[in-house]
C-alpha cells in the first residue's frame, strides 16, 4: 500500500466530524485509502448487487447492521441512504462514524450537501503524488512517469500503461458516462474526448470543438460537465481583475491523470512521447495536478488560475494566496533560458504589491533565484507552498 499523503487530514477529520465523504477518480485508492486508515471499520461495497439491494430495499435494516458506523465504499450508487445516515448521526452525536467514498462528482456533491450539511468533511483524493511514488522507490524520468501516468494499480501490478489505459476507459470511463447521460453513439464521445486531449494547455474552443466533431454547443458543454463530474478532467478558469487589458475569458482543460492524456493520443512507448508535439503540454498538465494534488491532500482547494490577455501575454499558472498572487511558468526543457522569465515579468509589472515572487518549473537540475523569481526541478514543484508557509 502506497503511503497517502491525505491520510494525517482524513484523521484529523474524523475526529471533527461524524462523517467524512472522499471523492476522487476510479481506481485513485480512495477504498485502500479509507480501509487503511479505519482497518476496524466495516467496508461495503455497494457497487455489488446483493448489497445494494439491500440497502435500497430497506435501508433501516441494512445500517442496524453496522451500530458502530461503517465505510460505505461508491455511496453514488445509493444516495437515499444518505438522508438516514443523518438521522443515526444526529441520534449517535459521534465523531468519525461513517466514511464515504465517491467517484461522481456532480451527483454526489449535491445529495451529500443536501442530507450531510454540516456534518460532513469533503476530500477529494486524485492518483498518486510524485512524492508518493518517490517514497515507494519509484522516481522515474520524466518521459517514462508522463507515460505511466500516476494510478496505484498501474504499479502495484507493474502493468503495460498502454494496456491499463485501454481497459480503465473501456471499463470505468464509458460506464460511468452511460450512467450519467444516454450516448447513442458511443464513437462520438471517444472521438470527443481524443480531441479534447489534443487541446490540453490550450484555451478551449468550444464551438471549434464541436464542429470539428460534429455536435452542438449545448452537446460540448453537457459532455465537458460529465467528464469533469467523473474526475477525467479539470478546468482550469482565466484569472482577469481589471488590469486595463482586455483579458481572455475561456478555460483551459487539463486531465487528472497524463497517462490516460498519453493513451488518448496514442502515445506508447518513451520515444513517442519525446518526440510528440504535445510533449510541452503533457509536462505542464503533469506539474498543475502535482499541485492541485497537493492542496487537495491537505483538503484546501486549489484556487489556481491562468493567465492571458489580448496580446498573447500568458502565464501558465497564477495560484491565489490571500492577497498575493503567485504565477508559475512550466517548461519541459532541462536547461534554463531567460526567455521563460518572459510572462513572470510581465505580471509582476501589472500588480507588483502582489506579486511578491515567481517561479519556472521544469526538467533541469539547477534551483536557484534569477531576478525575484525561483527556479525549480519539477519534483521539487509542491515547494511552491512550502515556501510560501
Amino acid at each position: 500500500m502506497f503511503e497517502r499523503e491525505m491520510q494525517k487530514e482524513l484523521w484529523d477529520l474524523a475526529q471533527q466530524y461524524p462523517v467524512v465523504t472522499v471523492m476522487g477518480p476510479r481506481q485513485s485508492g480512495k477504498t485502500t485509502l479509507v480501509r487503511g486508515s479505519f482497518p476496524q471499520k466495516p467496508c461495503v461495497n455497494l457497487e455489488l448487487i446483493d448489497q445494494r439491494t439491500l440497502a435500497l430495499e430497506d435501508p433501516r435494516e441494512f445500517l442496524a447492521l453496522y451500530p458502530e458506523g461503517a465505510i460505505l465504499d461508491e455511496i453514488q450508487r445509493t444516495p437515499e441512504l444518505l438522508s438516514y445516515i443523518q438521522g443515526i448521526v444526529d441520534e449517535k452525536q459521534k465523531n468519525g462514524l461513517f466514511i464515504l467514498t465517491g467517484s461522481h462528482q456532480l451527483p454526489l456533491h449535491e445529495a451529500v450537501t443536501q442530507s450531510l450539511a454540516g456534518r460532513t468533511a469533503l476530500l477529494t483524493l486524485y492518483p498518486l503524488t510524485l512524492g508518493e511514488l518517490q517514497k515507494a522507490h519509484y522516481d522515474l524520468p520524466l518521459n517514462q512517469q508522463l507515460l505511466s501516468g500516476f494510478y496505484p494499480r498501474i504499479y502495484q501490478e507493474h502493468l503495460n500503461p498502454t494496456k491499463a489505459y485501454s481497459n480503465y476507459f473501456h471499463t470505468y470511463v464509458e460506464r460511468d458516462i452511460r450512467q450519467l447521460i444516454n450516448i447513442k453513439d458511443l464513437s462520438l464521445f471517444e472521438r470527443f474526448i481524443k480531441l479534447c486531449a489534443g487541446r490540453i494547455g490550450n484555451i478551449f474552443q468550444q464551438t471549434s470543438l464541436g464542429n470539428e466533431v460534429g455536435i452542438s454547443n449545448h452537446t460540448v458543454q453537457q459532455w465537458l460537465s460529465v467528464l469533469e463530474a467523473s474526475y477525467i478532467i479539470v478546468r482550469l478558469q482565466p484569472y482577469y481583475e481589471n488590469f486595463g487589458k482586455r483579458i481572455i475569458k475561456a478555460p483551459k482543460i487539463y486531465f487528472t491523470d497524463v497517462g490516460l492524456a498519453c493513451y488518448l493520443l496514442g502515445i506508447e512507448t518513451e520515444a513517442q512521447v519525446q518526440r510528440d508535439p504535445l510533449r510541452g503540454a503533457l509536462v505542464e498538465n503533469l506539474v498543475i495536478l502535482e499541485l492541485m494534488k497537493h492542496r487537495r491532500n491537505q483538503g484546501l482547494d486549489p484556487r489556481f488560475y491562468y493567465y492571458r490577455d489580448n496580446h498573447q501575454n500568458e502565464v501558465d499558472l497564477v495560484i491565489c494566496q490571500g492577497h498575493e498572487l503567485i504565477p508559475v511558468e512550466i517548461k519541459s526543457s532541462q536547461t534554463f533560458h531567460s526567455s521563460f522569465l518572459k510572462g513572470l515579468d510581465y505580471f509582476k509589472q501589472l500588480a507588483p504589491e502582489r506579486v511578491p515572487t515567481g517561479y519556472v518549473v521544469y526538467n533541469g537540475e539547477l534551483e536557484q533565484s534569477i531576478k525575484s523569481f525561483q527556479l525549480l526541478n519539477y519534483r521539487r514543484a509542491t515547494n511552491i507552498f512550502d515556501e510560501k508557509k
